[in-house]
């Protein structure tokens, strides 16, 4: 099905892919609303966007999903104001980079609230409407990190690999519904996540320059990946093939391979 004339909801929307999204969908949907926790950038995106079609209907909200507060008072918002999505992009994640025993306990539940809790409360308020309806799709944003364990970056790979099981799970219970889930799985893509999940003196981990993909190509293939009714992409040939070989590759060869970066981190 054509997501044309949709009803989005982007969480993350204030920068990197989920401002991507919006930027794509604006020509395409009848309405976006846009969630994240910084209201300026917010503000300018929208902006921006009603500039260049006037006909699009933008709402914001600031929340900050890592607050369960305000999590349950966005879920409740939506509720009373009895907003119909059918188009929900589960966006936004936070990351953290550097050995697990030296990481901040409240970074780690704030990944955990962000990546999983809210992700998954969103989608439970809004998909039995989608349900009914017989249209609807969910885009999960997970990370080709989630395919493996990887020293450190233990706990963000551990909740990407969380939406990933998520989101092949729910698509098959979803099966002949009307509504369709993907995930989506991408490399290293050039935005300020990689600045904000390095911590104090520490380098940010962008990987090879040749498993890049820029942020444009990485909305556009997931679009075209939810519209074509498939389960997973993982943008650009190079990490398409790397993640292939990963994922046929036994776990006990990960586990030594595994050694090597351990004692480089």
């Amino acid at each position: 099905m054509k997501i044309d004339n949709c009803r989005a909801l982007i969480t993350g929307a204030s920068s990197g892919i989920g401002r991507e999204f919006a930027r794509q969908l604006a020509n395409r949907a009848d309405s976006l609303i846009l969630l994240a926790r910084r209201e300026q950038r917010l503000d300018q995106l929208t902006n921006e966007l009603r500039q260049q079609h006037p006909n699009l209907t933008v709402h914001i909200r600031k929340t900050d999903l890592a607050n369960l507060t305000q999590l349950k008072e966005l879920v409740a918002s939506l509720k009373r104001e009895n907003i119909d999505v059918d188009l929900l992009i589960n966006n936004a994640g936070l990351g953290d980079s550097g050995p697990f025993a030296t990481s901040d306990p409240a970074r780690n539940e704030q990944m955990t609230l962000v990546n999983i809790v809210a992700l998954i409360s969103l989608t439970r308020h809004l998909l039995p409407r989608m349900i009914a309806r017989k249209r609807g799709w969910i885009l999960n944003v997970s990370s080709s990190a989630g395919f493996l364990p990887i020293p450190g970056c233990a706990v963000y790979a551990a909740t990407k690999a969380y939406v990933t099981s998520f989101s092949e799970a729910l698509r098959a219970e979803l099966r002949g519904t009307g509504v369709s889930v993907c995930a989506l799985c991408p490399g290293p893509v050039r935005t300020e996540f990689q600045e904000v999940a390095k911590r104090p003196g520490g380098q940010p981990d962008s990987g090879p320059e040749f498993v890049h993909v820029s942020v444009g190509q990485a909305v556009g293939d997931a679009l075209a990946a939810l519209e074509a009714d498939r389960p997973l992409v993982i943008p650009g040939i190079g990490m398409k093939l790397g993640m292939f070989l990963v994922r046929i590759t036994p776990m006990p060869i990960l586990r030594w391979a595994s050694r090597f970066s351990s004692k480089r981190a």
